[in-house]
């Protein structure tokens, strides 16, 4: 069942920890080559030796997806590595939880830098060479706030709506073979909590979580099962919850 990723080269954003480096370790795998990248080096290193070391291919390069010359040059040195790039996974976010009354302007602006920018640096980079090899597939990873509001989720519920549409992206690019997904996951164990500077949200949103969390490998499937299918089969949005999850 992974006929579709072997052979593929896959570019990971937030690939340190959670959805990203479950993901990069799910398809290196099944045959994909990975190309991490993530601001915490030291991590993807030590990702990029365990999966090299299984005989996977893998490849880290520190980037900070706030700078769109860093997200070039992971892009840059995955062709320069693997020759092409198949699958751009816009994976890297934040998620600082707050009322909009506490004014967290500076996590607001972060949120706009890492959620909105960095997804649009990530297509930015992966988009010239995929209209040269006239095919790709971009993945942009949203959430479940993406589609409901929650109260001290506000800002964020408008940066994720914003940050990962695909709809004008896939009409683009259909003359250049290229395919895009849109995942929204719900309730799923990653660091993302750690991220809210609030203590009361966190503790709050940290017992919510706690009580019906699925693990990162349930993303990590569904991005398998889009990048899988064949080429002329256009997974376009997928959204999933715990089935314990209410909203």
């Amino acid at each position: 069942m992974s006929e579709g990723i072997k052979g593929k080269v896959v570019v990971v954003t937030g690939a340190s920890s959670g959805l990203g480096e479950a993901t990069a370790r799910h398809l290196a795998e099944r045959g994909a080559s990975v190309v991490l990248g993530a601001r915490r080096a030291d991590r993807i290193a030590a990702l990029a030796e365990e999966l090299t070391g299984k005989g996977c291919k893998a490849k880290a390069v520190q980037t900070d997806v706030t700078d769109k010359h860093q997200v070039n040059n992971l892009v840059d040195a995955a062709v320069s590595a693997f020759g092409r790039i198949d699958v751009m996974l816009n994976n890297a976010g934040l998620m600082p939880l707050a009322p909009l009354e506490r004014l967290k302007v500076d996590e607001w602006d972060r949120m706009i830098n890492v959620n909105i920018k960095g997804v649009l640096y990530g297509i930015a980079a992966a988009l010239p060479h995929m209209k040269v090899q006239k095919s790709g597939h971009i993945i942009n990873v949203s959430s479940v706030y993406g589609h409901v509001v929650d109260p001290g989720a506000t800002v964020y519920c408008h940066e994720v709506r914003r940050a990962r549409p695909v709809g004008g992206l896939r009409k683009e690019v259909k003359p250049y073979n290229i395919r895009t997904t849109i995942i929204s996951p719900g309730a799923v164990s990653t660091e993302l909590l750690e991220h809210i500077s609030e203590k009361d949200i966190q503790a709050g949103t940290r017992e919510f979580v706690s009580k019906i969390a699925i693990g990162a490998d349930t993303f990590a499937r569904t991005v398998a099962f889009a990048v899988n299918e064949p080429d002329d089969v256009d997974i376009n949005e997928i959204l999933f919850r715990p089935t314990a999850q209410p909203v």
